[in-house]
């Protein structure tokens, strides 16, 4: 990917020079253009774990806005996503201590998750748009912060973005339209004018107009002649507009690339081509310790006791299951997935199944028929790959489900009548509630009507019990840990 830029004029800093910015890299060199790919090595293990960790920010990116948080709320819960994947480092020799090594291995974990990501989702059209979306929405919040704090000369410098800075001369003589311009850094939320004190104080840049389409819609920007002239505060959404132009294009150029790379490296193949449909949450969510100190783990005797834990879309397999004793291709490998999800073990889950599907059918059909696609399910059969859950747009995209079957998301593919029986049946709230799951539903909000049911059904959950609900709507295992939580500290 080329570095993006335009021409450079006068009072500007040479690339190769720093001294007009100290500690220009320690300050900003954690917030990339990630025009080069690294150079560095990694093994397998970090090769997975970096991009897991930047995958968990963008679903959680996703994941907030699919609940309208805004404001300070989404802000602090984005902030400490990225505190805890990105910035947290981890090294083979232990506690690392020393400032710089800590910004080379976040440099490293920033760099890497990025790239990998990046070939990860470049192979369908829309995996690169929801990649895109959700990068350059990261990436402008990190930018936001750089800004805020007053390095964006800094980060122009670093990342050789070039603009032509308006001239005092030229300042002068446009003061009175410059003046014009609403303050506020980067947005349209504050429309106080700027005063002639700060007007000295300001930087402006004159750049082509096309390229502040942005600021020229919100009228944030003075134009003349086909340029337009914008103080430092606001070049967030131009430099952001920039990123997503590089970004698009190195995409669609990985994206003609990607079946040759991942037929030439087979041992990161299976993990590029799995990445979005990765479970991004904990390996065993009730493992706990009883009184007595034993290790309290779903296995084949307590399924059914978790079974009111589950969300609507695994409850109604399940009930599926113990009316018929058997389920077809689809429901399991939906609920099969799900219960690996959640820390059933092979061994318990073919003893689970087993004690299930024996009841209409010997123990020889069992294993002939059905034992062979659980045990590949947990990476023990076939190519050896091990499954992971199945989130919700994948159960909301996938194979609808026809007669006789119980996969799939009853919020998609329930008719209203059905659902809303289901919902009085299973005593869902109150009746506004449910009106209000059914509307989700109606509007195609079905993630929503499934964040809404939890709600409901688990009053003041963040709150009061202090339980997490992260991915909530977003992953039936999300929403599993979260009630097994909620149960668990109802009753202390």
């Amino acid at each position: 990917m080329n570095v993006v830029g335009v021409s450079r004029a006068t009072e500007s800093v040479s690339p190769s020079s720093g001294k007009n910015f100290p500690n220009v890299r320690n300050r900003v060199q954690e917030l990339h253009f990630y025009n080069e790919p690294p150079n560095f090595e990694m093994n397998l293990e970090e090769f997975e774990e970096f991009a897991l960790a930047r995958l968990k920010i963008l679903r959680r990116i996703e994941e907030l806005k699919s609940r309208n948080i805004i404001g300070d709320t989404f802000n602090k819960a984005l902030e400490k996503s990225i505190n805890e994947n990105l910035n947290s480092v981890n090294s083979s020799e232990g506690n690392i201590t020393n400032p710089k090594t800590q910004r080379e291995l976040r440099n490293k974990k920033d760099i890497a998750s990025h790239f990998i990501l990046r070939a990860a989702y470049c192979k369908t059209e829309e995996l690169r748009r929801w990649f895109m979306s959700h990068e350059c929405f990261l990436f402008k919040f990190r930018l936001d912060k750089f800004m805020k704090e007053g390095d964006v000369r800094a980060f122009l410098h670093q990342n050789n973005l070039h603009f032509d800075r308006v001239g005092e001369k030229e300042k002068e003589s446009l003061q009175k339209y410059l003046l014009s311009i609403p303050a506020g850094g980067g947005s349209a939320s504050s429309y106080s004018m700027v005063s002639s004190a700060e007007f000295s104080q300001t930087i402006y840049y004159k750049i082509p107009f096309v390229q502040a389409l942005d600021l020229v819609a919100s009228r944030q920007c003075y134009v003349s002649a086909g340029k337009a002239y914008v103080p430092s505060s606001k070049l967030l959404s131009i430099i952001t507009a920039k990123f997503r132009m590089s970004l698009s294009k190195s995409m669609t150029l990985a994206s003609l690339a990607f079946s040759q790379v991942t037929s030439d490296t087979s041992r990161i193949s299976s993990l590029l081509n799995n990445m979005n449909s990765q479970y991004t949450g904990g390996k065993n969510f009730i493992s706990d310790l009883t009184a007595d100190g034993q290790t309290n783990e779903l296995n084949s005797q307590n399924v059914d006791s978790y079974a009111s834990s589950m969300p609507l879309c695994m409850s109604r397999v399940h009930a599926g299951l113990k009316a018929d004793h058997k389920l077809k291709h689809w429901g399991r490998l939906q609920y099969g997935l799900f219960l690996k999800g959640a820390g059933l073990t092979l061994e318990e889950s073919l003893m689970f199944f087993q004690k299930e599907f024996t009841k209409i059918m010997t123990g020889d059909e069992f294993t002939k028929n059905y034992s062979y696609n659980i045990r590949h399910m947990y990476g023990q059969e076939g190519k050896r790959a091990s499954y992971t859950p199945y989130n919700c747009k994948k159960i909301i995209l996938g194979n609808p489900p026809s007669s006789g079957e119980n996969h799939g998301c009853p919020y998609r593919h329930y008719d209203d009548e059905h659902l809303s029986a289901l919902l009085n049946k299973l005593n869902i709230g109150t009746l506004n509630d449910r009106k209000d799951i059914l509307d989700k539903k109606r509007a195609q909000h079905y993630q929503l009507a499934c964040l809404k049911h939890f709600e409901v059904t688990h009053p003041d959950a963040a709150v009061k019990k202090s339980i997490s609900v992260d991915g909530v709507g977003e992953h039936p295992n999300a929403w599993f840990a979260a009630s097994v939580k909620y149960k668990k500290a109802s009753k202390q």
